[in-house]
């Protein structure tokens, strides 16, 4: 050993600016039914339960925590990391990561990059919306 810290948080799809940036909480042991929407460049953490839709429509960060669990909905921002549990719908404009924690039950849209860590449980489809490059599989 060297003494540098051998212990490091695992890397990030997610950038970490996007993680910090989050405002709004649904704390363990809360429970929110309804739609958490907004038009400007927010996030959102989900420790609790949600009942519901999550729409950011322009920019926006969702970080399903591990003890968060998000139901019968859809889930759209930039930026989603999972590391609870989601029954619905998700799309990422950006970025999609999955952790090794995560349950998703549904189906999964992302446009830029994915990361689904071993040990993620899906069911479901998973589909890339960006540009491909198909010359040559024709």
């Amino acid at each position: 050993m060297n003494g540098q810290d051998t212990h490091r948080a695992p890397a990030r799809l997610v950038p970490a600016e996007q993680l910090n940036g989050i405002t709004s909480l649904i704390a363990e042991g809360a429970l929110f039914e309804g739609t958490f929407s907004a038009k400007v460049d927010l996030g959102l953490k989900v420790d609790g339960w949600l009942k519901g839709d999550i729409r950011l429509e322009t920019g926006g960060t969702v970080h399903v925590g591990a003890t968060g669990v998000v139901e019968g909905s859809t889930i759209e921002a930039d930026h989603v990391l999972i590391e609870g549990k989601v029954r619905g719908t998700v799309i990422a404009r950006k970025t999609l990561e999955i952790t090794g924690s995560a349950t998703l039950m549904g189906d999964a849209v992302y446009d830029a990059l994915i990361d689904i860590h071993p040990r993620a449980r899906l069911r479901g489809k998973i589909e890339f919306r960006g540009e491909m490059d198909i010359a040559g599989l024709e």
